[in-house]
């Protein structure tokens, strides 16, 4: 009941973002509804090809759908009151969807008997891939690549997990603590991978 109550809360924190961003870029009430869902629930849609689950089994989760559909709905009537409470708290509800997901994506590929790097990608798939999905469509670049660190936190998630260092239910919870509370010091401190810029390397 836990882990749903933490998924429910990261697939309308994904569903609000990707809304978000599709009235930023100006698109009507279909492109809102549809990035929105695309970014709830994208990245799990890609992780169920890559692992063997069909991709039917999206289907089965009908309350979640619900969820972002309702998110999405509020988001589209009400932008000014939410948006205002999104950018005070916005950061930090992702940051329990990126734990979750990417947690829930590495127990699939785990359970399934996949190697470490199955397990890596279902992490980083489920966590940050509905992100990805969401930028490319609204034609930004990705941010988990480029504004701060993101999918590295849900690398860490799945190598714990694919290392069989983090299986009992209390590993799982401690976890996931430990990945939120990462993902929430990265955007508070502002930390950044290095970056390489192909121009500074032809000035030299």
């Amino acid at each position: 009941m836990t882990w749903e109550v933490l998924s429910m809360i990261g697939t309308v924190a994904f569903a609000i973002s990707g809304a978000i961003i599709a009235m930023e870029e100006e698109y009507d009430i279909f492109g809102v509804y549809i990035l929105g869902i695309v970014t709830a629930f994208g990245g799990g849609a890609i992780r169920n090809l890559l692992i063997g689950v069909p991709v039917s089994a999206l289907w089965d989760q009908g309350l979640f759908f619900h969820l972002a559909l309702l998110s999405i709905t509020i988001v589209f009537i009400f932008p000014g009151n939410l948006l205002r409470h999104w950018q005070r708290w916005g950061n930090f509800f992702d940051a329990i969807g990126l734990a979750a997901f990417a947690i829930q994506g590495a127990m699939y590929a785990s359970r399934m008997g996949h190697p470490l790097s199955a397990v890596l990608v279902a992490a980083v798939l489920t966590g940050s891939g509905g992100g990805i999905i969401r930028d490319l469509l609204a034609g930004r670049k990705p941010i988990v690549f480029k504004k701060d660190i993101y999918a590295v936190w849900a690398v860490l998630a799945g190598l714990m997990i694919g290392l069989g260092m983090a299986d009992s239910p209390v590993e799982l919870y401690v976890l996931f603590t430990v990945i939120t509370a990462f993902r929430v010091m990265s955007y508070t401190f502002k930390w950044q991978l290095p970056v390489r810029k192909i121009g500074s390397i032809e000035a030299e």
